[in-house]
């Protein structure tokens, strides 16, 4: 049996440990820039789950506010706050030439590098609509502010991130010509 598909003998936790600690891990792990650090604060949350002693399978909003909150509390006692670093490439389609590799990870530098330039908040809320999939509601949650509050740094993180990125081809084809 495929030990990476939930059958029906797979209990909720089991589940809910297949569904998301990839995407957990690397959401700690962008506010840790630690691998490590991250893999424990997900070990830690779904440790939470189990004394929660919750039925049901959690939604992700509990799941990401509780790994938000362990990955902030090891920020606090370790009394220094990390820059976050690029995440490595997660599920990224592996493309055919070599030329088309190169351009989509010069594309995602550049991508990376606008979110890594925009306010941490903006910046964040943006990986969470994009990278993990939550809703604004689920975002507001995950980080104790207002889905309108959240709406308008996503919708500001996008208008910022998109005259950076065509003032950066602008400069890229100002440079070839």
């Amino acid at each position: 049996m495929d030990t990476h598909r939930p059958g029906p003998e797979t209990s909720a936790l089991q589940r809910t440990l297949l569904r998301h600690e990839v995407r957990l891990v690397a959401y700690a792990t962008r506010l840790l820039g630690d691998l490590e650090r991250a893999r424990d604060v997900v070990q830690d949350t779904f440790l939470e789950l189990c004394r929660d002693g919750r039925g049901a399978e959690p939604t992700p909003q509990w799941l990401y506010t509780v790994c938000r909150n362990r990955a902030l509390d090891v920020l606090r006692k370790e009394q220094r706050m990390t820059s976050l670093d690029a995440e490595q490439g997660e599920g990224r389609v592996d493309a055919s030439s070599p030329a088309t590799r190169m351009e989509q990870q010069e594309e995602l530098g550049r991508v990376e590098a606008g979110l890594a330039a925009l306010p941490p908040k903006q910046g964040e809320a943006l990986r969470l609509k994009f990278q993990h999939g939550l809703s604004y509601r689920e975002i507001a949650g995950v980080m104790e502010e207002s889905a309108g509050t959240v709406g308008w740094w996503i919708h500001e993180g996008l208008k910022s991130l998109r005259t950076k990125l065509a003032s950066g081809e602008a400069q890229e084809r100002g440079a070839r010509a």
